[in-house]
């Protein structure tokens, strides 16, 4: 080769690269939302945790926004239904593992705009084959999808999953999770050249608290649920969930999509009421379905370079029907302006401006569905109220273990309890009519099924 043709070539190559690289910074950004399954705030690092370790997220921590006042709802399915609609369990909510069928998701609307949609991990919203597909999916690999109650198969070692509805049984040493999360990789990998949404609900932390293929007692022969269980395995599994996060990124940055990838994690409730963990020197209790904090406090961290400012950390209320907007507004994805949601977007204070932040979430809670929920209230940073007139003063009382009454309060308290008393009458009537008669479950079940 002469050194014109040689020259020619690099120009060309150059050219090339920088047409590839101007394609992907013009296209939407590829969106990834990981939710750790029973996995509470005071568990990472990051978050002045000291019984764990979590490098990965503590990593997109320090390269991204950390944010301190997340609440979900205190159990799975709930917090699942409110993550993925945009509203609150009042408006929508039938009955655990069951997702309203007429529920429009974030899949729906990422799918709509042209994104490639993908969900993969544990699922518990429906057994129905098509499910995932019916709520904007494309493609979906999970565990407790097709088969639930008796027939749910184990989900670590040697577990039955579901590829696009499809069951399938490993027998052969596997593990659940890196199944999962081999097909969370090639996902991104197989859709590198279009936007992609990957819903990444996790099957790790929950119990049953058993052996990772990196801890010391691993066996591969073991089957079920029951087998191997000790709580000391938790550290395990946080620690293999915490890897499997930095795997994903390492992915996504030897693929060239990092700096066009934006990446969310959360807990989708409290920690395990069995797990006592160290954070900030002190014992902590996890409280999973429980009303207090323990319960609903979850990690919340947002990373993507370049857009999300390094080391931020944001003291602003969080919800979990925020992250349907926030998405879409990170996305570039308009909501439709009679599209109903009651989440507030947090984008711009991921993106370290000061945004519009809520002055106070609200809280409908049932496990099992039915016209009148466990309990109820509304919640700022500093306060709680429930319907039934019970206040929290959280600064000095952070787990309700002195609650007062709203009619006695005075001064500043009772300010703030009239304005977290307008937040529940917002919601007085919010329940649907067709979901204020006590649930028929083989009705219900039948409508998804």
């Amino acid at each position: 080769m002469n050194l014109r043709r040689f020259l020619f070539s690099i120009l060309a190559a150059a050219a090339c690269s920088a047409a590839v690289a101007a394609s992907a910074a013009e296209r939407r950004p590829n969106v990834i939302l990981i939710m750790a399954d029973d996995f509470g705030y005071e568990c990472v690092t990051a978050n002045g945790g000291e019984s764990y370790r979590t490098p990965h997220l503590d990593r997109l921590a320090a390269t991204g926004a950390r944010f301190e006042h997340c609440y979900v709802q205190p159990l799975c399915t709930p917090t699942r239904a409110q993550l993925m609609t945009g509203l609150y369990n009042v408006r929508n909510y039938i009955d655990f593992g069951t997702l309203d069928p007429q529920a429009t998701t974030f899949g729906h609307l990422f799918k709509r705009a042209g994104y490639v949609t993908g969900v993969a991990g544990k699922w518990q919203l429906g057994a129905r084959p098509d499910l995932p597909q019916h709520f904007g999916f494309d493609e979906s690999y999970l565990w407790q999808h097709t088969r639930e109650g008796n027939a749910k198969p184990a989900r670590y070692a040697n577990p039955g999953l579901e590829h696009n509805g499809r069951p399938l049984d490993f027998t052969r040493g596997e593990y659940g999770p890196d199944l999962v999360q081999a097909f969370a990789v090639d996902f991104v990998t197989r859709h590198r050249g279009q936007p992609f949404f990957l819903y990444y609900p996790m099957i790790l932390t929950h119990d049953p608290f058993q052996p990772t293929p990196d801890s010391a007692d691993w066996d591969p022969k073991t089957t079920g649920e029951r087998e191997k269980r000790d709580l000391k395995h938790f550290a395990d599994m946080t620690a293999h969930m915490d890897k499997h996060i930095g795997e994903l990124v390492a992915k996504l940055e030897s693929l060239g999509l990092r700096d066009n990838t934006l990446l969310v994690f959360l807990g989708d409730n409290g920690t395990h009421p069995t797990v006592t963990s160290q954070f900030k020197g002190k014992p902590y209790q996890g409280g999973k379905g429980g009303r207090t904090a323990r319960g609903n406090h979850v990690p919340l961290i947002v990373n993507w370079p370049g857009r999300v400012p390094a080391g931020t950390v944001n003291a602003d209320l969080v919800a979990s029907v925020d992250f349907l907007p926030t998405l879409c507004a990170a996305a570039g994805i308009p909501l439709a302006k009679d599209f109903a949601t009651d989440g507030v977007s947090f984008w711009p204070q991921a993106r370290g401006e000061k945004g519009t932040p809520r002055a106070a979430l609200y809280t409908w809670y049932v496990r099992n569905g039915g016209p009148t929920p466990q309990w109820e209230f509304a919640m700022s940073r500093t306060h709680k109220l429930y319907r039934d007139g019970t206040f929290v003063d959280l600064r000095a009382d952070p787990f309700e273990e002195r609650p007062l009454r709203a009619e006695q309060q005075t001064g500043a308290a009772a300010a703030e309890a009239a304005k977290l008393q307008a937040e529940l009458d917002r919601f007085r009537t919010a329940r649907p009519a067709h979901l204020l008669k006590p649930i028929d479950r083989a009705a219900a079940k039948k409508a998804v099924d």
